[in-house]
């Protein structure tokens, strides 16, 4: 690494700042980068990433979609149904494992409870790989949840 003068510093590294994230809302978005969004998340392994107008009709009927961008590059997405009154479901949060760590997740799940407002509550299930995830960014366990 150099020095402020431009001399080499032994034994000093220099790490790439990570470029800027944008976040958009809305779910016009190209199927075929969300379907490797959620192959590169690991979120393709539960759902049906295989099945192109199944992952159309979940993209189109979710009332509330936030995503996250590196460049030109689907880096994140939360994918919600809400009344905008009392309860927020988050069906999805995805973000690319090139890109966790970095708060892109919390910052996703902030603004779905930002656009919803804050007598929303927000009701998700974990996906096993991210169960201990969401105790770290606030959600508390509710163990009365039903699956049919």
């Amino acid at each position: 690494m150099a020095s402020a003068t431009g001399v080499a510093v032994p034994g000093c590294y220099t790490w790439a700042k990570p470029v800027p994230v944008t976040y958009k809302i809305g779910n016009v978005l190209d199927l075929d980068a969300v379907i490797e969004l959620y192959r590169a998340s690991t979120l393709g392994e539960r759902r049906p990433i295989e099945e192109r107008e199944r992952m159309a009709k979940m993209l189109e009927n979710a009332n509330l979609v936030i995503t996250a961008w590196d460049g030109d590059l689907l880096v994140g997405i939360s994918r919600s149904f809400t009344d905008f009154a009392y309860v927020t479901y988050l069906a999805d949060l995805a973000v690319r494992e090139s890109h966790q760590r970095q708060g892109i997740g919390k910052e996703l799940i902030r603004r779905t409870q930002l656009a919803c407002g804050p007598q929303t509550k927000i009701v998700l299930l974990a996906a096993p790989k991210a169960v201990d995830y969401y105790p770290h960014i606030g959600f508390t366990h509710h163990p009365q949840a039903w699956v049919l």
